[in-house]
């Protein structure tokens, strides 16, 4: 194989090895994952301690370390338009078995931040539980549930949803009726209108 390229072998029975050529590498994309994350990408070395300890490999489209050395070769497109992006539980797994202490977590992170900016969403209905959660999060200091079950369910329209257990929520008082009253809403606005206006990037 040409210097030029890599390949990226998929684990998943039938899918064919994806060839990417660095020739194509967008070397702005990688100093701003960088940038962002205030991580060094270069030094990975894809030792794939990270992959070993996901949780979440067997449904990923690119493992995590397969992600680190996209991100090193500057393929953009292939980054950002992951599944494995939307499907990360930013359980922290991969940052505490990093060897460089890289903050990978961080780094799967910026990059959904920036697929989003980009309007990729390769898993809809995890965007739009996202999207649910953090208007939640941003209209009453702390996730309303009953709040954001209704709003997920009308933006994805899964209406049926988990409908089974809502009468065990109910009885258990886990899905009130009215939003939590709590200190500190206000603080709790201004954290996400500081990040509209660019006081963090992340």
């Amino acid at each position: 194989m040409s210097t030029g390229r890599f390949a990226v072998l998929y684990r998943k029975l039938g899918m064919s090895m994806q060839i990417f050529d660095l020739a194509t590498a967008d070397l702005e994309f990688v100093a701003e994952v960088e940038a962002r994350s205030h991580q060094k990408i270069r030094n990975c070395y894809q030792c794939g301690n990270c992959t070993a300890g996901c949780p979440y490999t067997f449904a990923y489209d690119y493992s995590v370390s397969q992600i680190m050395r996209l991100i090193q070769t500057g393929q953009k497109e292939a980054v950002l338009k992951s599944r494995s992006l939307w499907l990360c539980g930013s359980c922290q797994s991969c940052t505490t078995r990093c060897p460089n202490m890289i903050d990978v977590a961080l780094i799967m992170d910026v990059c959904r931040h920036m697929a989003r900016e980009a309007g990729y969403a390769t898993e809809r209905s995890v965007k739009i539980f996202a999207d649910s959660f953090l208007a939640s999060v941003e209209r009453h200091g702390r996730a309303y549930e009953l709040g954001l079950m209704t709003a997920y369910m009308t933006r994805s329209g899964r209406v049926f949803t988990d409908v089974d257990l809502a009468p065990q929520a109910l009885m258990r008082g886990k899905l009130p009726f009215k939003p939590h009253q709590i200190q500190g809403r206000e603080q709790v606005a201004r954290i996400f209108e500081r990040f509209r206006k660019g006081g963090d990037n992340v």
